[in-house]
């Protein structure tokens, strides 16, 4: 009967072990779900909820399943912050975002008062896409990993390219008014004098974010200055009316952008019959087209939609590896596991850097060109364009050093 009794035991506790093993683990995604940018936040979530079914169905995390929940932050940092409170009162321990570096400032200082003073009840900041340098610099966090390149990292590599240009000898600068746009300018500044000191900026323009209805007037500027380049980090409608403006001005130069890719940017270029637009970015799907279809065709078939933003399967990827290497979902002990993990992303061999939760990665410059079925397979938007690639950067060529000093847990 004892016999029975301690095999009864040894099963149940088997059992509950199991359960416990196999967690199923919830996200908060907090975004501006509603706002200017609900139409990008909208194809992230998208994004996000296909890479979390195919880690669900491939058993990225050895067990361990994943679920979304979406919290309206509406673009505010108090706003958010109200939606982190929320989340962490639901239990939900790790917190995805992705758009506005001032939010993620506020959601880091908010989470490191948190986790300090609840042990045993700690979050983590799954930092999606976004760019401001100091978040994996002076204002690093133990609880904070980052999983885009920043905004010098990506300017390091888009001006390594344009380096490369022997004939190019003016550069005009255009930016919104807000810290990634001041960012752009100071850093392309910066590195043109490290690489490329007879390189002349020849107009340096911040404007007002998401109000300027007709940029005519730059433009004009733009071509009374004799640049023979234009290098802009804008976004939304303030890249497709630039574009468009120099379009109609007959502007024939190439601009360099940083987010040519978002939503609805593509359909504005193809509508502009924009012929010389290049991006910096991590990935380009054209390049890697037996892996990419895993993702793309899934995400047209269940959305309509392009896959595009390659760092939430960056995200989900890192984070599964650690959880499966920690064998547990618990917060700190994945967090120890992040730290200088290296796995296989579309983009080739990624890794979340120790000394500042900065991932490392290979970035990728292109050129907007018709699909020709070869080297262009994925259109963007049913426009019948995408990108070709101009030059493949190795993660060495953007890594900058960090100035984190990080406290760590004990």
């Amino acid at each position: 009967m004892k016999t029975i009794q301690r095999t009864a035991a040894f099963v149940a506790a088997s059992l509950a072990c199991g359960l416990a093993w196999a967690d199923v683990v919830k996200i908060a995604h907090i975004d501006p779900f509603s706002g200017p940018a609900a139409a990008i936040v909208e194809n992230a979530n998208k994004t996000l909820r296909l890479v979390v079914d195919i880690a669900n169905k491939e058993n990225w995390a050895s067990g361990h399943t994943f679920e979304v929940v979406n919290f309206d932050g509406k673009g505010s940092p108090q706003e958010s912050l109200q939606q982190l409170k929320s989340a962490a009162d639901q239990g939900i321990r790790y917190i995805a975002h992705a758009h506005s570096s001032a939010v993620a400032a506020a959601l880091i200082d908010a989470i490191n008062r948190h986790n300090e003073r609840n042990p045993g009840k700690e979050l983590i900041y799954l930092d999606v896409t976004n760019g401001a340098p100091e978040l994996t610099n002076e204002k690093c966090s133990f609880w904070h990993f980052r999983f885009d390149s920043h905004q010098d990292m990506k300017t390091q590599g888009l001006v390594s390219y344009m380096a490369t240009l022997p004939d190019l000898k003016k550069v005009y600068l255009i930016n919104q008014n807000y810290s990634t746009g001041q960012q752009t300018s100071a850093g392309v500044k910066a590195v043109l004098k490290q690489k490329r000191p007879d390189i002349e900026i020849v107009g340096d323009d911040l404007h007002p974010m998401l109000a300027v209805k007709d940029f005519a007037p730059y433009v004009a500027k733009i071509k009374a200055s004799g640049a023979q380049a234009v290098v802009t980090a804008n976004w939304s409608a303030d890249l497709t009316l630039l574009i468009k403006a120099a379009k109609d001005a007959s502007l024939k130069v190439p601009f360099f952008t940083y987010n040519a890719a978002t939503t609805g940017v593509p359909t504005a270029l193809a509508s502009a019959n924009a012929d010389d637009v290049k991006l910096i970015t991590y990935w380009n799907p054209n390049d890697y087209t037996d892996r990419s279809k895993s993702l793309i065709e899934p995400f047209r078939a269940k959305y309509n939609d392009d896959f595009v933003v390659l760092p939430y399967y960056s995200t989900i990827k890192l984070l599964s590896g650690a959880m499966a290497k920690a064998k547990t979902t618990e917060p700190v002990a994945v967090a120890k596991a992040l730290e200088g993990l290296k796995v296989m992303s579309m983009n080739g061999e990624i890794e979340m850097r120790k000394l500042d939760h900065q991932i490392q990665q290979s970035q990728v410059v292109s050129s907007w060109t018709k699909a020709d079925g070869k080297t262009v397979k994925y259109d963007l938007e049913k426009t019948g364009y995408g990108w070709k690639t101009l030059q493949k950067l190795e993660p060495y060529v953007s890594s900058l050093p960090t100035s984190c000093q990080m406290k760590r847990p004990g």
